[in-house]
């Protein structure tokens, strides 16, 4: 059964058009506050990014939330992960997040936590969006939810992002941080302060309408300045809700998700804590798999996606796992991906070994990657389903052996068949790939 509003992260669109309307979102609380909190006296947490549509989404879904009985307490901006990380400890019985993300200030969206902290399964979003279909009802005004504000709501979570942190205190530390402009600007320079390092930030002054704006995890180019600028140690970048994290090396170089996978990998098999397999994604790099089989641990890739990188780390009894992106999960420190959770697990591992970043993702060789994008006028399963087009594949992947790896699926929010070859030499990986393309280019025109 197919979802009308929830994708694979929660409902998100463009402010004032369906589905991102005020009216949207007050039936959108009152339907969640139906499902999620059933019973008397049901308890739910409220927080946002910095977008300035975020105060109007925040009043009309707790305006449906009360409506349906609901108490409602409102954190303010906070991360993403604070939210999850809140709604366990308070014992609320659901949390809610105000935010696109890595998306400009124009987008907006809304996620939803369960009492444990994790995302809602399938079949709650179902049930979510057969209330809102209905008529909203409004309790008796004598059951109507009360409204508060969480006042303690920053210094809980920094005190929880510190109790991640095992390790020599980061004094000496010299680091430049990019907030994004987003929901991490007060508390993730909080808590390195707070651990001893020295902290530099940019991106820290939100206007509503500056989040990720030429800044944050998806536009390094601000903070890989400043790091060589500042002579700092490392550069950290948050997304627009701080569940991502990207880094910059001493030497501005990028450090992505796959080499903050590998850091932590090693640095958690070396104190014997590692369990399971690192768990990556069909978007993972060849090189990251090759190194963690070189470090005698099991790597195995799971659909593009954290919820489907928490599923299988789940399923496979795996600590650590994330995306390329930045999605990084330390299931042995928080139950979600966390921002600022990665950057204290990699500062940990620096730490332990005494090296500079540049150092500890010396192990890792990643292999050349060519992606080539290719345009379908109609759905894409039937021409990736093509004889032609698997025997293209089947023949690359056979050229490729061991060396390489060829990945093809149809994107999923654009017309395009994505095209991706990775091998030890570029040159190997750039004609493997313009042949497959050229399959599929081919295929398409027939």
């Amino acid at each position: 059964m197919s979802r009308q509003y929830f994708g694979t992260d929660g409902i998100r669109g463009l402010v004032g058009k369906a589905p991102m309307t005020p009216e949207f979102a007050l039936k959108l609380g009152w339907a969640a506050g139906r499902v999620l909190a059933r019973d008397p006296g049901a308890h739910v947490l409220i927080g946002k990014d910095t977008r300035r549509s975020g105060y109007m989404f925040e009043s009309a879904l707790e305006a449906g939330l009360s409506a349906a009985g609901v108490r409602v307490s409102l954190l303010g901006p906070l991360p993403t992960p604070a939210v999850a990380f809140l709604t366990r400890d308070v014992g609320a019985q659901a949390g809610v997040v105000i935010s696109a993300s890595h998306n400009p200030h124009h987008d907006n969206g809304v996620k939803f936590f369960s009492a444990e902290g994790d995302k809602l399964s399938d079949a709650i979003e179902h049930e979510i969006e057969g209330w809102l279909e209905r008529d909203l009802e409004c309790v008796a005004p004598e059951q109507l939810g009360l409204v508060r504000r969480l006042v303690d709501a920053q210094q809980r979570y920094v005190s929880y992002c510190c109790s991640t942190y095992v390790g020599e205190p980061l004094s000496g530390l010299r680091v430049v941080v990019d907030c994004a402009n987003g929901a991490a600007y007060q508390v993730g320079p909080d808590v390195l302060r707070r651990l001893g390092a020295e902290v530099e930030t940019i991106g820290d002054a939100p206007d509503g309408f500056n989040i990720n704006r030429d800044c944050g995890s998806t536009h390094l180019a601000g903070l890989r300045a400043e790091v060589l600028r500042r002579k700092a140690m490392l550069g950290i970048a948050f997304d627009g809700d701080a569940d991502r994290c990207l880094m910059v090396d001493e030497n501005g170089e990028t450090i992505d998700g796959d080499q903050i996978l590998f850091v932590i990998a090693r640095q958690r098999l070396g104190e014997n804590a590692l369990q399971g397999p690192v768990v990556g994604t069909l978007m993972s790099n060849l090189g990251l798999e090759q190194a963690i089989l070189k470090l005698g641990v099991g790597f195995t890739r799971a659909k593009v996606g954290d919820r489907y990188v928490l599923e299988l780390m789940r399923s496979s009894g795996s600590t650590l796992g994330g995306e390329t992106s930045g999605h990084t999960l330390c299931l042995d420190r928080s139950r979600t991906g966390d921002g600022i959770v990665t950057a204290l697990q990699v500062l940990a591992a620096m730490k332990a070994a005494a090296l500079p970043l540049s150092a500890m993702v010396a192990g890792l060789r990643k292999c050349p990657q060519v992606l080539i994008n290719v345009p379908v006028s109609g759905k894409a399963a039937p021409v990736l389903a093509l004889p032609e087009v698997q025997q293209a594949v089947t023949q690359s992947e056979a050229r490729l052996g061991a060396d390489g790896r060829v990945l093809l699926r149809a994107s999923g929010t654009e017309p395009l068949i994505r095209v991706m070859v990775e091998a030890t030499r570029a040159e190997d990986a750039q004609a493997e790939a313009d042949a497959i393309a050229g399959r599929v280019r081919a295929a398409c025109r027939a």
